[in-house]
């Protein structure tokens, strides 16, 4: 039968120790983090709490209008949470991300719950939630990490893809190396995770589970699984948003825009 270890109020507040350790060697050494990791340590706190009391009443109720909706805002904030990380936007670029993140996020949890870990229904909380915060969350920071790098690329070297369009070039041809490696920036911290994903480091997911009593191979099952779902939706999330941000800044007369982009202090 399996059982875990209850983590109560008191061992919440022993663990909240170690960040205020953090703090005070931020104070000491004077590296003005303080605020930063105290108010990032309340947010969290106040975050994780809410959403587990929310959770925990939907899982009782079971019910799929309570359920998606829960889902769609987790979308929502997520989506935002892309954009809010990004030095440069342009007009749509809040609808862009959201629709990225949307598209991708939406059909690989479906088809991970429903074709590969076959849960039925397939809207079951206990499936849905995890599965899909985990590939929101790894999703919206390869799409943020994508749109930073390929707009500040377009609006710090304008003058060489516009030389490129003057020379005859397509707008794609033009600018097919900076999304290029936009792309690749943004699939770097997903692909370096399953780099050493066993080796370096135990994921959240397997640990969750296997703290939870789960037998250690089962719970690498799902592991791999939720990894591969990670893995395609990162990369058509950004995919997605690289595509729309393209079509953003360029028009169908090959032109460059770049008065569209705007730079903003996060």
């Amino acid at each position: 039968m399996s059982s875990y270890i209850t983590i109560g109020p008191f061992q919440l507040l022993l663990a909240a120790l170690l960040v205020v350790i953090n703090i005070a060697l931020s104070l000491r050494l004077r590296l003005d983090l303080e605020r930063s990791l105290a108010v990032a340590s309340a947010r969290m706190v106040v975050q994780l709490l809410l959403i587990g009391y929310l959770l925990q009443w939907v899982f009782a109720i079971e019910n799929i209008a309570w359920i998606l909706g829960l889902a769609l805002l987790m979308t929502v904030i997520a989506s935002a949470s892309a954009v809010g990380r990004t030095q440069r936007r342009y007009r749509n670029i809040w609808w862009n991300s959201f629709v990225s993140i949307f598209g991708a996020s939406v059909l690989v949890t479906l088809v991970g719950i429903s074709g590969i870990v076959q849960v039925d229904p397939w809207y079951k909380p206990q499936y849905l939630f995890p599965l899909l915060g985990m590939v929101l969350g790894n999703t919206l920071n390869g799409i943020s990490l994508a749109l930073d790098r390929f707009l500040e690329e377009i609006a710090t070297h304008r003058h060489r893809v516009e030389s490129l369009l003057a020379l005859g070039a397509t707008r794609w041809e033009a600018v097919h190396e900076v999304l290029r490696e936009a792309a690749r920036t943004g699939m770097i911290p997903t692909i370096n995770s399953m780099m050493v994903m066993g080796i370096v480091s135990l994921p959240g997911m397997m640990t969750g589970q296997i703290l939870a009593g789960a037998d250690p191979v089962d719970a690498v099952h799902y592991q791999i699984v939720i990894v591969f779902m990670i893995a395609s939706a990162s990369a058509l999330g950004i995919i997605g948003v690289l595509l729309l941000a393209y079509s953003a800044v360029f028009n169908n007369r090959h032109q460059l825009h770049v008065e569209r982009i705007r730079r903003v202090e996060n």
